[in-house]
């Protein structure tokens, strides 16, 4: 997993992670503000980050003795730009399929008139 939108993917896999993810949409946090929702050790929201930060999706700056966390928002553009890809090619197979049912049904006779029922 070498190129970048593998890393993306195989981070925002983990729950945990889309969830830190999901709250720094809202703005940037503290490592501690984001480990506070979670039972879990500081070390362990700090790997999470770390696997965040080497997929692009964080950054970590200095502001005196705090090191906020940044969401990196323009790599979600690789991903939408992947994902829209795949969506449109998706569409054209469906608008094909539907093309094709039409024109089953159109040449199917019994489609075009329902059988009336006869009374008993």
């Amino acid at each position: 997993m070498t190129d970048q939108l593998s890393r993306v993917f195989a981070a925002l896999a983990d729950p945990t992670r889309r969830d830190m993810v999901a709250r720094l949409t809202e703005g940037d946090h503290s490592v501690n503000d984001l480990a506070a929702p979670y039972d879990v050790s500081l070390q362990a929201v700090s790997k999470h980050l770390k696997v965040l930060e080497d997929a692009g999706l964080v950054t970590r700056t200095r502001e005196a003795q705090r090191r906020p966390v940044h969401l990196e928002a323009e790599v979600f553009d690789l991903m939408t730009k992947w994902i829209e890809r795949y969506r449109r090619q998706a569409e054209e197979r469906f608008g094909r399929l539907d093309a094709v049912l039409a024109r089953m049904q159109d040449d199917d006779p019994s489609s075009t008139h329902p059988q009336e029922g006869t009374a008993s």
